[in-house]
């Protein structure tokens, strides 16, 4: 097995925490989702993802160890929880972090994870990453569904135009995550590091814009939004060097 270099051992620290604050807040948008008397099988599938990011957490934090990781950072409890203005429904707040998480994040995340694979060798990094690649798909679909729901409700027309003010922000968000300015000359990684599980930042962008052609516009068109001009003022605020906040 390849000794793990201080970027193996940060990187699945990162993720362990990332998976854990997942599991956090995908149980909070569930709760909105019982409180607005949604579904039951969209509260189900909400409480069993709860379920998946956990053990993700927890495969991540046996990567980390077998990495020679000894002691984790606190998460800051307010990282935790989604906000929501008590001024506003609650179906806004469930569409805003909806779309934004799980519309967006996990639907990349497929791809991301498919790429992350490839050339992990090392076994603890394997079993998690071919765990969460397969969870990785329902939570994908779960976002996708959720918006349908929403946007069938009394009031569609004001959460569609919620959607349109709000997604050029989550894009520019999204892009400064995975494609930031000057990552794409990050080519290049240790094989040891690849062994572990990780990739240059250039391969985040390259995942990220065929994520763009081949889900986001055909997802969002098939539920009747124009997803182009919202992408293209976060790319146009991208590339001017700040970064377009939908709120």
């Amino acid at each position: 097995m390849p000794a793990a270099s201080a970027a193996v051992v940060a990187e699945w620290a990162r993720r362990v925490e990332a998976e854990y604050r997942s599991a956090a807040v995908t149980q909070h948008l569930t709760l909105w989702l019982v409180q607005m008397g949604a579904s039951p099988d969209l509260i189900r599938a909400g409480l069993r993802i709860v379920e998946d990011e956990l053990e993700h957490a927890a495969l991540s934090h046996a990567t980390f160890l077998a990495a020679g990781g000894e002691s984790l950072a606190p998460i800051a409890r307010e990282s935790l929880a989604l906000e929501a203005d008590p001024a506003e429904p609650l179906e806004q707040a469930v569409l805003r972090w909806g779309v934004e998480i799980f519309c967006l994040g996990e639907t990349v995340a497929v791809p991301l994870f498919k790429v992350l694979r490839e050339g992990c060798r090392v076994p603890a990094a394997r079993r998690t990453l071919d765990r969460v690649l397969r969870d990785e798909v329902r939570h994908r679909d779960f976002g996708w569904k959720l918006l349908g729901f929403l946007l069938e409700l009394d009031g569609a027309d004001e959460l569609r135009a919620l959607l349109a003010h709000e997604l050029p922000g989550m894009f520019a968000r999204l892009r400064q995550s995975y494609a930031p300015a000057g990552g794409e000359v990050e080519t290049t990684l240790p094989d040891a590091d690849r062994a572990w599980g990780l990739m240059p930042m250039a391969r985040y962008g390259e995942v990220l814009l065929r994520t763009v052609e081949r889900d986001y516009r055909p997802r969002f068109a098939d539920l009747g939004i124009d997803a182009a001009p919202a992408w293209h003022r976060a790319a146009t605020a991208h590339l001017g060097g700040g970064a377009a906040r939908g709120r």
